[in-house]
Formats: C-alpha cells, sequence, structure tokens
C-alpha cells in the first residue's frame, strides 16, 4: 500500500464488502508513468476488470495484500450490479486534507459513501445508479459503470454518509455538469474526423465482417476472441460480463462502428432475444447500452492505415498492440487457474457421486430388510400396510 492511506476494511459498506467482485493491484511503471494493474489476488498473476476468473472475494483481496503479493485491493463493477463510482482527482492536498471547490460541490451533490484514494490526492465515491451514456471522463472527473476496477482504501471521508446511496437525480446532473463536453470549447473543426465513440452512424467500417473475424481470430488473443464468438461464457460471472467482453473485443477492430458491431454481434453465439429488450428509462435498448459502454471503455482502436500491408501476420501481430506479452501471459495464467478450477470440481463430482453410491446402497439394504420383516398380506390395505412399512422404517433409523 501506499505510505498515504492505508487499507481499512471495517469502515467498507457492507453491500460492497459481500460480493465476490474483488481483484488487487500493483503499482508499475508504464511509459514513464505509474499505472495500476490489476492482480488476481488468488495467484498473484494477471488480473482482469472483464474476467470474472481472476476475481475473488474481500478476504482473499486483502490476505494478497497482507502478504505483499499486491499493493491494494480494487473492487470491479460489473452489469450485475447496481454501483457507479465516480473518481476525482488531484483535489485533495495530502498534507493538509484541504478540497478544491469543485471537488466540494460534486461530494456534496452525490451525498454517498466516499472515501480517500490510495494516493491521498482524490476522492472515490460511490453511488447506486445507472450511469449516464455519452463519455466517461473530462479533465480531473471519471465516472465507472461497468468492466472497470476501482481501488479502494476504506478511509472514509467525515460527514458523508456510510453506506452506498441510490442517487441516480445527483448522477445525471454531476455527469452533465463536469463529465459530458463543453460544445461549445471543446467542438471539433468541420474537417475532423470524428472520434471512434461517436460513430454510431458511420456508413462504410473500415474493414468488412469477414476481415474483421479473421483478424480478430488470428490475433495473439484471438482464442479468446472465438470461444466468445461461439457463445462460450464459461470464466465469466454471468452472460452480460461475456457480452460486454466480445463487445470490447469488437469495439477495437472495427474502430467503434456501431452498426457493424451490431451487426457482428448478432450473428455470434452470445445473441439471445435481450439484446433487443428496452432496459434503461430513456428508451435504450439491453444490445444498444452494451455497445456504446465498449467503445466508452476502449481505449484503442485499430487502423489499417497505420499497419504495414505487406506482410498479413506482421500486421495481425502490430494490430494488438504493445502488450501482446502480457495478453500471452495472462492467458497462460488464466489457463492454469481454469485447469485447477476443473480438477477441483471433478474431485468434487467424484464425492458427491460415491455419496449417492452409498446411499443407493442404504436405501436397497432397508427396503429388503422391510420385505423381510413385513412380507406383503394380499388381503391388506395397501395405504395400511405402506404407512406401517414406513414406521417400521423410521424406528430402525432412530
Amino acid at each position: 500500500m501506499c505510505d498515504e492511506i492505508d487499507l481499512d476494511i471495517d469502515q467498507l459498506p457492507p453491500e460492497l464488502r459481500e460480493r465476490e467482485q474483488w481483484v488487487c493491484w500493483r503499482s508499475e511503471m508504464r511509459d514513464d508513468k505509474a499505472t495500476k494493474v490489476p492482480v488476481n489476488p488468488t495467484t498473484g498473476g494477471f488480473g482482469s476488470a472483464t474476467d470474472s476468473v481472476t476475481w475473488a472475494d474481500l478476504d482473499t483481496a486483502v490476505a494478497a495484500v497482507e502478504s505483499d503479493d499486491a499493493d491494494g485491493i480494487g473492487f470491479v463493477f460489473t452489469d450485475d450490479d447496481p454501483f457507479v463510482g465516480v473518481d476525482l482527482d488531484d483535489c485533495r492536498d495530502p498534507e493538509t486534507g484541504t478540497i478544491d471547490d469543485d471537488a466540494q460541490a460534486i461530494i456534496t451533490q452525490l451525498d454517498s459513501y466516499t472515501e480517500v484514494s490510495p494516493s491521498g490526492t482524490g476522492f472515490h465515491i460511490l453511488v447506486a445508479g445507472e450511469l449516464p451514456a455519452g463519455r466517461n471522463r473530462r479533465g480531473s472527473v471519471e465516472c465507472y459503470g461497468t468492466a472497470r476496477f476501482f481501488t479502494v482504501t476504506g478511509a472514509h471521508v467525515a460527514g458523508t454518509p456510510t453506506e452506498i446511496t441510490h442517487r441516480q437525480d445527483a448522477l445525471v446532473d454531476v455527469h452533465r455538469e463536469y463529465v459530458q463536453p463543453d460544445t461549445e470549447s471543446t467542438a471539433e473543426p468541420p474537417s475532423a474526423t470524428p472520434p471512434a465513440a461517436t460513430r454510431d452512424d458511420a456508413s462504410e467500417p473500415a474493414l468488412n465482417d469477414e476481415v474483421v473475424l479473421t483478424k480478430a481470430r488470428e490475433a495473439a488473443n484471438g482464442g479468446k476472441f472465438d470461444r466468445l464468438w461461439r457463445g462460450q461464457t464459461s470464466g465469466y460471472e454471468s452472460h452480460s460480463e461475456a457480452d460486454m467482453a466480445l463487445c470490447c473485443l469488437l469495439a477495437f477492430w472495427t474502430g467503434g462502428n456501431h452498426p457493424q458491431m451490431d451487426r457482428l454481434f448478432r450473428d455470434s453465439g452470445l445473441y439471445r432475444e435481450k439484446w433487443d429488450e428496452v432496459h434503461y428509462a430513456d428508451g435504450s435498448t439491453y444490445g444498444k447500452k452494451t455497445l456504446e459502454r465498449a467503445v466508452q471503455q476502449t481505449s484503442e482502436f485499430y487502423d489499417p492505415d497505420t499497419q504495414p500491408r505487406e506482410d498479413h501476420e506482421t500486421t495481425t501481430k502490430q494490430s494488438v498492440g504493445p502488450q501482446s506479452t502480457q495478453d500471452k501471459a495472462y492467458l497462460a495464467e488464466k489457463n492454469r487457474v481454469l485447469t485447477e478450477r476443473v480438477e477441483t470440481l471433478e474431485a468434487t463430482l467424484a464425492e458427491k457421486q460415491a455419496y449417492i453410491e452409498e446411499l443407493e446402497a442404504t436405501v436397497d439394504r432397508l427396503e429388503q430388510r422391510v420385505e423381510a420383516v413385513a412380507p406383503r398380506d394380499q388381503d391388506e390395505d395397501p395405504d395400511t400396510e405402506s404407512a406401517s412399512m414406513w414406521e417400521r422404517t423410521r424406528s430402525w433409523l432412530k
């Protein structure tokens, strides 16, 4: 943990503590910048905010920190929980505790559980609600809704609630005022290429569907893509998390082209009727909102114009970015964890099967004893006979 803020899990809201959505994190330098990398609390290997195999319960995460296998703990947001995290950076003096005006206004407006961030220079606020559509960060304010992890310290801010409160209206107001772009000051010039996150109406994707599928399957994480494409949800806490994982991959390869992402997802094994159901107050369907969030959470997009064209294999390798080695290591670690889990389940299944066979043998023996001690009287009423046999059997079992 950092020197400024110590971990205090006793201050965490009970509704957060009871969920098995915890990872750890480790501080690493990337591009001369300290980055919090997710860590699997159980194995100490790579963690992922979209892969529930790498999550654990709170006690396991805390134990990993106490054994120096990680620097801190984090909570993973999913579509299946009601939580939204609001991250306020560089707004607190770690020496004096002084808070800047905007941060104080947001904390007061949201009026929910708030804690000091690990660095001591910011705040994390947890509310119950639905993150509004659109961008999720501007300046020093960032909002998390799903497929992200939130570093947690338990350093509760005095004067704020100790529980996570439902604050949908306040969340919408804060998002509109502090996160949504100021159209007058940040509008792009007419000739600028719109960012991938706003390409809902793009008519011509950079790659056709067949090329997207080929490149996705041949990339370093192609095995993961292929399993999701075929509809396999193993390793994910829910079907919704698997949907999000596939959509994030599609977002990268399609450049965030919503119509193409939607078309491809409908052809995948994960597609179900829920995709077209209205799930949100603004009339958005589950599928539309999933695509929007996937594009928001994708920081890099494949650009065929920047890839060398003379060698297909080189193109595929470069398209996955500089972390392909980490991806391979992560996949290897994930395979090892899955193998261990399968072996444990097989052993448990064998034990249960043996117990079932033992119970069946006991039932056979009891039935034989009943038949031997109480042969059927042809003139006896069947209901009376059954009741008598049951009473005798109960007496033997006492």
